[in-house]
């Protein structure tokens, strides 16, 4: 799962975020208001661990925000202020969880893979572009009903586009929402390249009608 770690607490979103990345999860991070809003402007996500308490705003605002764009993103809010009030109001704005610091990294992880579960079990999460059906939660890509094998990457960079069919993807942009904050941030985007060109061959080989097709000078775009 992709992961948004909203907490201004520098070595918590650290400890957290390493944890994370060890049970496979790609992870970003954020650490005041202003960087989370704008990481949810630019990427979708999985999963949200929102902290209450943050520079510049509250995480109650940014909960509106993500429910308010009609995102089905798990979230789970992770505030030290234990208060029933903070609880009822996330839950009642539409938040998955609670779950009050401190806590166990243990539990962290159990509490993500509880809301996924419950998520599956509202309905349909498929995502469909032409012929092409990605399913999420199962990590299956199928064209014209036959399953196709992608690695882990491909999936996510598909996974990325069909969530935004037809629009003009930096690829910066992409890198990061792939690769995370630790992505190396230099013009050489050969380990893109490479990925993106071994995703493009596998869907035409198997018949897909949808295209990744690269704008020139800035990054790409799925025609479906």
């Amino acid at each position: 799962m992709k992961i948004l770690i909203v907490e201004d607490d520098l070595s918590l979103s650290e400890v957290m975020s390493v944890y994370l990345k060890k049970d496979g999860h790609t992870v970003v991070e954020a650490h005041d208001f202003g960087s989370a809003s704008q990481k949810l402007d630019l990427y979708a996500y999985d999963c949200i661990l929102l902290d209450i308490m943050l520079p510049g705003g509250s995480g109650l605002e940014l909960l509106s925000k993500i429910k308010g764009m009609g995102s089905r993103t798990n979230v789970i809010i992770i505030s030290a202020k234990d208060s029933i009030d903070d609880k009822v109001t996330g839950l009642e704005l539409g938040a998955d969880d609670y779950l009050a610091k401190p806590f166990h990294l243990a539990e962290l992880s159990a509490r993500i893979r509880s809301v996924a579960r419950r998520s599956r079990m509202d309905g349909d999460f498929s995502l469909k572009a032409g012929n092409v059906t990605l399913e999420p939660e199962t990590g299956r890509v199928f064209v014209g009903g036959n399953q196709v094998d992608l690695l882990k990457k491909e999936f996510a960079i598909l996974e990325y586009f069909m969530h935004r069919p037809g629009h003009v993807v930096d690829k910066a942009v992409l890198a990061e929402a792939i690769w995370g904050d630790h992505v190396d941030q230099t013009d050489d985007f050969q380990f893109l390249y490479a990925q993106v060109k071994n995703l493009r061959k596998k869907l035409q080989e198997a018949g897909a009608d949808i295209e990744i097709r690269a704008v020139y000078g800035f990054g790409y775009k799925l025609l479906a």
